[in-house]
């Protein structure tokens, strides 16, 4: 959904990053990660494997199969 609402042409208002680069200067689809600048993308892989590591845990035991993460809800 969100590759859909930036191709439409709606984007975060600010910048993105120090330098001054606005979100709508970061093009759509797989082009923008070429331009998300070498730390962001460090962060994101930073916080994805946080929240793999200390967050998304069978912490019951009870899994049914591999990824089900329903933490006994």
């Amino acid at each position: 959904l969100g590759n859909i609402i930036t191709r439409a042409g709606v984007h975060l208002p600010g910048n993105i990053d120090r330098a001054g680069d606005t979100f709508d200067s970061i093009p759509n689809g797989w082009a923008a990660v070429g331009a998300i600048p070498q730390e962001g993308l460090f962060q994101l892989v930073i916080f994805v494997g946080v929240l793999e590591i200390f967050v998304m845990k069978d912490v019951t035991g009870e899994a049914e199969f591999p990824g089900d993460f329903r933490n006994g809800s």
